[in-house]
């Protein structure tokens, strides 16, 4: 069984999600290939993508929050779609010759912009497989709507499915497996394990910080104010790729001679080990970082959101009683202050976890789709479908 995974590098939960769907599977015998389709129909589009993103996202907020809103609210859809069309039809005649050489059992995409291409070669025949999309938010991307002949489409959680059908989306199409993440924070490990992997005490409240794959926000400034509120944390500072972060947080640590322990890391790859150690996360509310806090039954403090799609993860985690938001009028210390001092807070915050997470979805959409590529291999013949349809069948007054 062949299955391809299609992604668009634009931050790296896309990519994430990929990867993990990719190994799961793997373990269960499947060939997989994980492409950036940008990448392979123009180089050039896809670093203009990836540098597009991180550019307006982080240095031009307030526009890039224009343009998501404009899009969600303009029911024009060939005005939205425009530019998006015009380069998925383009690509679309070269991406087939790469379907037609791996010949996929099924597609599924972790990028909308993946998926619409997706969408207009099933809509021209060019592709068979299944298709299933993944929206990798507790929202719906204003151009998942326009995505019109996908197999499925995966999303986070129930309780979005009122709102996709708002949008135009048919129930009957939505999957509400929930996003999903690597089957590593599916795994249960104790606290003191995980304090005794990183060399920390089990016994003290511990703190885990992260900026965000692309750097976002001033960990500094936040591990300095975690400091200032003199409680004693344990601080697990995670910089990623940011060199700058690493090096300032290096320097504040060696500095620091308060009551906190402060353990600065840069790129690490035990991130379920440090959420299984942490009494909360304070981070930037990327969807696949949230997903893998809410399968820890990690406690959220959220910080500099990105505008659109990551505003609506805010949105969707507070009305659900999971996080609380950092505002200048609501500052961090404020904010630990709360969650640390209010036993049934805490208490609340891990019961809503337990009921709305979706720590099982990756297993839940490797086994649909190859359920569906089993389904599509096998056909029920028509003869066999005839007899169970009369042995089935109430019996007719002449029978009796």
């Amino acid at each position: 069984m062949k299955i391809l995974l299609l992604t668009v590098t634009a931050g790296y939960g896309h990519h994430a999600t990929a990867k993990a769907l990719a190994d799961l599977f793997e373990e269960k015998g499947a060939e997989t290939k994980i492409i950036d389709i940008y990448e392979y129909i123009s180089k050039m589009i896809q670093k203009a993508l990836a540098k597009g993103y991180l550019l307006s996202s982080k240095y031009t907020p307030e526009l890039y929050r224009l343009f998501y809103d404009k899009t969600t609210k303009n029911k024009e859809k060939l005005n939205k779609m425009n530019i998006v069309k015009i380069v998925n039809t383009l690509g679309a005649f070269k991406f087939e010759h790469f379907v037609d050489d791996f010949e996929p059992d099924a597609i599924v995409c972790t990028h909308v912009l993946a998926a619409h291409l997706v969408s207009q070669m099933k809509q021209r025949d060019m592709v068979a497989a299944p298709s299933i999309g993944i929206v990798t938010d507790y929202c719906i991307h204003p151009y998942w709507e326009d995505v019109l002949h996908m197999d499925g489409l995966v999303t986070a959680s129930e309780l979005i499915t009122h709102t996709a059908v708002k949008r135009g989306i048919p129930k009957e199409r939505i999957l509400p497996f929930g996003i999903p993440i690597h089957p590593k924070f599916n795994r249960e490990i104790t606290r003191e394990d995980a304090c005794a992997q990183l060399g920390i005490s089990p016994d003290r409240s511990t703190i885990l910080v992260m900026s965000g794959s692309m750097g976002y926000g001033n960990s500094t400034k936040i591990v300095r104010k975690i400091t200032e509120l003199g409680m004693d944390f344990q601080i697990l500072a995670v910089c990623g790729n940011n060199k700058r972060t690493y090096h300032r947080l290096c320097s504040f640590q060696a500095e620091y001679q308060g009551t906190c322990s402060v353990h600065v890391m840069g790129f690490v790859d035990n991130v379920e080990v440090l959420m299984s150690a942490a009494d909360c996360i304070i981070t930037k509310p990327g969807g696949l970082t949230v997903s893998e806090a809410i399968a820890k039954g990690l406690p959220m403090i959220l910080i500099n959101p990105i505008p659109g799609q990551e505003e609506r993860n805010v949105e969707f985690l507070m009305n659900n009683g999971i996080a609380s938001r950092v505002t200048k009028t609501f500052p961090l210390d404020d904010a630990l202050y709360h969650l640390f001092h209010s036993p049934v807070r805490l208490r609340t915050v891990h019961e809503t976890i337990r009921a709305i997470g979706h720590p099982d979805a990756a297993e839940r959409l490797v086994n649909y789709v190859m359920e569906l590529v089993y389904t599509k291999r096998n056909p029920l013949p028509e003869a066999t479908a005839d007899a169970d349809t009369e042995d089935t069948a109430e019996p007719s007054l002449e029978d009796a």
